[in-house]
């Protein structure tokens, strides 16, 4: 086991470099039209957006709370850990495949109903997680933690590597950060996946785009996850 360790440790490496590298051009392009438009938007706009998904967000937060099996997973080893993750991320990608399928196959209006669909997938996945790894989500700041993992995996570059340094040094940071901020976590998480779902309303392709769309999501996510939880694991030794 010392040798899967090792390996965990130098996938960590590997990670922690993708995440922290400069982003694409066209990356830094989208961002900053992006960031353009919302300095037009109104005020009103980004209150009622912001209330809006932080509403759904922690609606989310407690209903996957509460539907989360508890498992008595504290004996498990890191090899076996990550094997019961990639079983959990696989099913939870079917699922958000299907249903990116379905939305994107409705047009305009089971677009839109894609929205809070996928982030209610993606909160009860981060809940699965959290307990194959043996973290107990019925703590306020393991809640917190999850949402840290979620902005991780769907920020912009700046916001990604300040995230990192949060998880990587979890223990040190998590009392500085009681609460999240929910204008930002809305607009990281709008802009990061704003093209992507408008192309999933066109007609024709919709179906297509959304499937593989929320396929790439969640792959996105799982990798957040399981090398957050990872993380934790290997500094708590």
């Amino acid at each position: 086991m010392v040798d899967y360790t090792m390996k965990v440790e130098q996938e960590l490496l590997v990670w922690k470099q993708k995440m922290t590298r400069q982003s694409g051009l066209l990356s830094r392009v989208s961002k900053n039209a992006q960031t353009r438009i919302n300095g037009l938007l109104p005020e009103k706009f980004h209150k009622v957006m912001t209330e809006s998904i932080k509403n759904m967000v922690k609606a989310t937060l407690a209903g996957s709370k509460f539907t989360t099996k508890k498992r008595s997973s504290q004996k498990l080893s890191l090899f076996e850990r990550d094997e019961l993750f990639k079983e959990k991320l696989s099913t939870f990608r079917k699922t958000a495949t299907i249903e990116g399928a379905g939305t994107g196959a409705g047009g305009i209006l089971l677009g839109i109903a894609d929205f809070p669909l996928l982030l209610s997938i993606k909160m009860k996945f981060l809940f699965e997680a959290a307990a194959v790894y043996g973290f107990d989500t019925d703590d306020t700041e393991e809640r917190l933690f999850i949402l840290h993992i979620f902005l991780l995996a769907f920020s912009s570059e700046e916001k990604r590597k300040e995230t990192l340094f949060i998880i990587e040094n979890w223990e040190q940071q998590k009392a500085l950060v009681a609460d999240m901020d929910w204008r930002e976590f809305q607009q990281e998480y709008r802009d990061y996946i704003d093209l992507v779902k408008m192309f999933q309303m066109l007609p024709g392709i919709g179906a297509v785009v959304g499937a593989f769309a929320n396929y790439n999501l969640l792959d996105q996510l799982g990798e957040s996850a399981m090398n957050s939880y990872r993380l934790r694991l290997l500094h708590a030794k």
